[in-house]
């Protein structure tokens, strides 16, 4: 079976150029896009435009946050998206982050892996039929006429519990910015440990990595679009933890301490980005995915991070 390869393509000011960047996906054969749902649109629409404007490629949200929607109205809504797209829709969900919940929302988060577990059970029941739910946190009874034909479920993970648990009741997991050698060590032992406790292998289980990368010949500029991108995760708690468990905790540390006394993005440290990401020529592009492979995971996601050569990077990946 040949290695799948697939994307990340988040929607930018000109939502047609983004269609033509899918489309474009579609062509080189990419087996799967996904989008994150940020703050600028809904994942559900903008992955419907997607289906609508391409004939075979997969569609997947990497991630929906939980907290955002009642677990029966995600589940309505990937039914829907599913239904709409012939059947290529992947539900990618996840916990998101304090700042983005509580701070921004002011949604009150609880133990995440307790309501993740609880929500997925949720989404599981609604996906096959009636919901009758009586738990901690939801308190369910919910009937609904439509086509069920379930997507697969996908949780995003950062730490080891989660990852464990991803692999304990999910069909994949879907990661952000680890380096490969925290897919080898880290992620990997965590979801076989999942899979084992469900009794079940790793066949057919999705390791779903997005991997930051573009092909230019620029790569002065694309590596400051990638580290203007990276003070917004190097100032989130969650992926501090995940940077220091791969060791580069001093990184970390220089970064909050220096973030404040001129351009953020300078406070970014060169070796953390080079570890998390790939600038450079087609060749060294593909050796970078190439990695993320041998460490582990099976859907590698071509994530381009310089928009100025999108184009250029999805073309360069796919050769």
């Amino acid at each position: 079976m040949a290695a799948r390869l697939g994307t990340v393509l988040i929607p930018g000011a000109d939502f047609q150029t983004s269609l033509r960047h899918v489309q474009l996906a579609d062509q080189l054969g990419y087996d799967s896009v996904w989008l994150t749902h940020n703050v600028a649109r809904d994942a559900f629409v903008a992955l419907t435009a997607y289906g609508c404007a391409t004939s075979r490629i997969g569609l997947g949200t990497g991630i929906v946050p939980i907290y955002t929607r009642h677990p029966v109205v995600m589940a309505q809504q990937a039914l829907s998206v599913n239904d709409v797209c012939g059947g290529r829709f992947r539900l990618g969900i996840g916990v998101s982050h304090a700042p983005n919940i509580s701070g921004a929302l002011g949604l009150e988060m609880g133990n995440p892996l307790e309501v993740m577990r609880e929500y997925v059970d949720v989404i599981r029941q609604a996906f096959a039929g009636p919901v009758k739910h009586e738990g901690e946190r939801f308190r369910i009874t919910w009937e609904y006429a439509m086509p069920r034909k379930p997507p697969p479920l996908i949780l995003a993970a950062l730490n080891p519990q989660m990852l464990e648990l991803a692999a304990e009741i999910a069909d994949g997991v879907i990661l952000w910015l680890p380096t490969p050698e925290y897919v080898r060590d880290v992620a990997l032992p965590a979801l076989q440990a999942g899979r084992a406790k469900a009794g079940k292998s790793m066949d057919g289980f999705d390791v779903i990595c997005p991997v930051p990368a573009a092909v230019t010949d620029d790569a002065e500029a694309g590596w400051r679009s990638f580290r203007t991108e990276l003070v917004r995760y190097s100032s989130l708690p969650n992926y501090q933890r995940q940077f220091r468990r791969a060791g580069y905790g001093q990184e970390v540390d220089a970064f909050l301490r220096d973030r404040d006394k001129g351009e953020p993005s300078d406070a970014v440290s060169s070796r953390l980005a080079q570890a998390l990401g790939m600038v450079g020529s087609k060749a060294e592009v593909n050796a970078f995915v190439d990695r993320f492979r041998k460490a582990g995971a099976n859907l590698p996601l071509i994530r381009p991070v310089h928009p100025p050569a999108i184009e250029q990077t999805l073309e360069g990946a796919a050769a």
